[in-house]
């Protein structure tokens, strides 16, 4: 099967932490944000789906995957579905359940790292919510960061299967996902995320342990994986910083 990924041109967003599973597992798979809007990508691809009359189950926003006649919404949702077929979550219905409980984490940790730069409402600029977003990155840094980072810190440390990942004894597309929140983070927030991670060496280690699997760094060495920018989820404001 070739899957079809769909997700907002020009930004990592939420449609990379597909992307780093489907790659890891050396998977077939188009990725419709980097074809032409003539070619039939872009925009009006995803328009195409969400508004779309004849589609049965329409996802609310991307990302969402065009597997076969399936159309899946959701990121954790996405990775439940492709972390059997691509091997990257136990066989036991036990420790598919624990990943996606740790993707769903992940994903709420998402939202309050976006929610820093955008703490109203993400039809506003920044600029017009920056004492408040100065605000809410204050509290972010001293508690809502360090409490994330220290749960799974934990989870690493209580793994009694493998010293480097945190399901079982292999690699798991949470701990893909777990990653790419740190590469956010250090891109987003350089100074406190270095002075938070010292506390967490085996996130550390699991960051540059996923950055440095073979498939993981030829795709980040292609061109294909965009670069953090001030449109994404993961932004950095210097005055937000600490």
């Amino acid at each position: 099967m070739i899957y079809e990924l769909y997700y907002w041109p020009g930004i990592q967003g939420r449609g990379e932490f597909v992307r780093l599973a489907l790659e890891q597992a050396g998977a077939e798979y188009r990725d419709i944000a980097l074809v032409p809007e003539e070619e039939g990508g872009g925009v009006a691809a995803l328009v195409k789906f969400l508004d779309g009359a004849d589609v049965a189950h329409p996802p609310f926003a991307p990302p969402f995957l065009k597997a076969g006649r399936m159309l899946i919404g959701q990121t954790a949702n996405i990775l439940l579905y492709l972390g059997p077929r691509l091997g990257l979550v136990p066989r036991d219905q036990s420790g598919r359940v624990w990943t996606h409980q740790l993707q769903l984490t992940l994903a709420d940790f998402v939202v309050e790292i976006h929610d820093t730069h955008h703490p109203i409402g993400g039809g506003l600029y920044y600029e017009q919510q920056k004492p408040q977003a100065k605000r809410r990155s204050r509290d972010f840094l001293a508690h809502r960061l360090p409490k994330f980072l220290g749960y799974f810190e934990r989870v690493l440390e209580r793994n009694p299967d493998s010293d480097e990942w945190m399901v079982g004894r292999e690699l798991s597309y949470a701990d893909l996902s777990l990653a790419q929140v740190l590469a956010g983070l250090r891109y987003a927030f350089p100074r406190a995320s270095r002075e938070a991670l010292r506390a967490c060496p085996r996130l550390r280690a699991l960051h540059d342990a996923v950055f440095a699997l073979p498939r993981i760094r030829r795709y980040v060495a292609s061109g294909r994986r965009l670069a953090f920018n001030k449109h994404d989820i993961f932004r950095r404001y210097p005055e937000l910083d600490g």
